[in-house]
């Protein structure tokens, strides 16, 4: 079987990556190749891409789009490691490239998703054609990801052209259902009738719920793929449900109905993301405090570069790196988190509780003589909110930015893991830091809830507004650190059943076949 994969990001390719979309790009088509398919991945190339060593131009190709002819090159591009056997393609033009050359994603702050809805209809535009022109060949199920592909779908159904495509599997996955894509349908020069002005569609079948004059891309996808796959089965469940903002409770975010109609109609799919493993399943070593110290002066002179203003948060964190070094007194216990710095990720560190003060104060009082080290970069708020609990804690490190070298020895460097998110379709952080041993923390939500058994390989809390959750989230802690301190062969247990949870992805991507792609058993 030849899958096609269409997506905005491939973690196979260095600088393709913002998220955890870019990891399953990259991780299930070698796994589906394992397996014995044919995988090709096709992305924008953001006019970097297409210039990788050993990049190849394949053609050359014309479309409509915006009252214009629009010409775009399709490359083969190679990845800086091994393939696997999966062929890695880019789309290129200009617009890929409206907010850099490289830059994945736009973030308009004036016109959310705006420059990017534009960019990835072109690309959608291209696929399309791509497939009717057999440019890319003998397709037996392409497989989008979220809602930048979305309109491969639109354009299948309704534009004449690709007609011929009708009974080609498109299948569809959402991988976070909160980020929709969100339009006018008209009047805007990033709109529908400004992409595909001669076509004609089903408004009903597209249109956000609560905005009936814009295009919900996440819905559009929803409501056009043969079958819809979400990332963890306990999502798959959370997401029939209505979210509920003023509780902290995300689910549905407005699109429950079509959910839940997809899954009565046995149309809605839950399979957990998978994770790589090394064949001997051994746990590398934990590197030392001098190493790991190391590691954090470089990537911060890495992020410092050549810039003549050095952010607060930077140089807050060199001198933490300074006074430890000083101090030569490693700590008790060592607590990590890893991972993008937004509202989903850190909610409940920042909820007071009855003291007054934040979560992530009664944390960092707990922890005394150990600490806690957070890698991560995101919202502007979150990063200030982070570097104040910098500030008032000599036991707290926050490194703004992300450097992939540091992020995998702060994963067996500590002693156990932070991972609170409000919700998680699936997550990857978890899955990282079990595989190193480590006893994960998390909010029972998710992905989260799917990976992380409480007492059995970590710790893992609930509740019913954001408000119990956060006081959970400290009362499941000060557990953990008894458990440590007190019980250590327990301890010792939920590491090794840690380093022992195993979620392949030869598993996830069987599922795919079966489930996703039509393949019986």
């Amino acid at each position: 079987m030849h899958i096609l994969m269409v997506a905005a990001e491939n973690g196979a390719l260095p600088g393709a990556k913002v998220g955890g979309i870019g990891d399953v790009l990259r991780d299930a088509p070698r796994a589906l190749v394992h397996a014995g398919h044919q995988l090709t991945v096709l992305t924008p190339g953001y006019q970097s891409l297409s210039q990788l060593p050993g990049s190849k131009l394949l053609l050359t190709m014309t479309v409509h789009f915006a009252n214009a002819l629009e010409t775009l090159s399709l490359y083969q591009v190679k990845p800086l490691e091994d393939a696997g056997g999966v062929r890695h393609l880019v789309l290129e033009h200009p617009l890929f490239a409206a907010c850099g050359i490289g830059a994945v994603y736009c973030h308009d702050s004036k016109e959310p998703f705006a420059t990017d809805a534009a960019k990835f209809a072109l690309f959608s535009a291209a696929v399309i054609h791509a497939l009717a022109t057999q440019a890319v060949e003998r397709v037996d199920v392409v497989h989008l990801h979220d809602w930048h592909a979305a309109l491969v779908l639109l354009l299948r159904k309704f534009d004449p052209a690709y007609r011929a495509l009708q009974q080609l599997p498109m299948v569809y996955t959402i991988h976070n259902l909160s980020l929709q894509g969100v339009r006018p349908f008209d009047n805007n020069w990033s709109s529908p009738s400004a992409w595909f002005p001669r076509l004609h569609y089903d408004r009903a079948l597209v249109a956000d719920p609560r905005y009936p004059n814009c295009i919900n891309l996440m819905r559009t996808g929803i409501n056009l793929a043969s079958q819809v796959h979400v990332v963890s089965p306990r999502y798959a469940a959370e997401i029939l449900l209505p979210s509920e903002p003023e509780a902290g409770l995300i689910r549905g975010e407005g699109l429950e109905a079509d959910l839940l109609t997809l899954h009565n109609q046995g149309r809605l799919h839950g399979i957990l993301n998978g994770c790589e493993y090394d064949s001997d399943g051994k746990v590398l070593r934990r590197p030392t405090r001098k190493q790991m110290l190391d590691q954090v002066q470089r990537a911060l002179l890495t992020w410092v570069g050549t810039r003549s203003l050095i952010p607060a948060a930077w140089f807050h964190a060199e001198q933490r790196v300074q006074q430890w070094i000083a101090a030569e007194k490693p700590s008790k216990f060592v607590l990590a988190s890893v991972g993008r710095l937004t509202l989903q990720k850190v909610r409940l560190l920042q909820i007071k509780l009855g003291s007054g003060r934040f979560v992530i104060d009664h944390i960092l009082e707990q922890l005394d003589d150990g600490c806690l080290l957070m890698l991560g970069s995101g919202d502007t708020s979150c990063e200030q909110f982070m570097l104040e609990a910098m500030q008032r804690h000599p036991n707290f490190l926050f490194m703004s930015g992300y450097d992939e070298k540091l992020g995998a020895m702060l994963y067996n460097y500590c002693d156990a893991f932070l991972m609170p998110s409000s919700y998680e379709p699936c997550g990857i952080s978890q899955l990282l830091a079990l595989r190193a041993g480590k006893p994960v923390l998390v909010h029972a939500v998710g992905g989260l809830a799917d990976t992380v058994q409480n007492g059995i390989n970590g710790f893992s809390f609930e509740g019913k507004d954001e408000q119990e959750q956060a006081n959970n989230l400290v009362a499941t802690f000060t557990d953990m650190l008894q458990v440590y301190h007190g019980r250590l062969p327990h301890w010792r247990k939920l590491c090794r059943n840690a380093a022992a949870t195993r979620f392949s992805w030869d598993q996830t991507v069987s599922e795919y076949v079966h489930q996703l792609y039509g393949v019986s058993r």
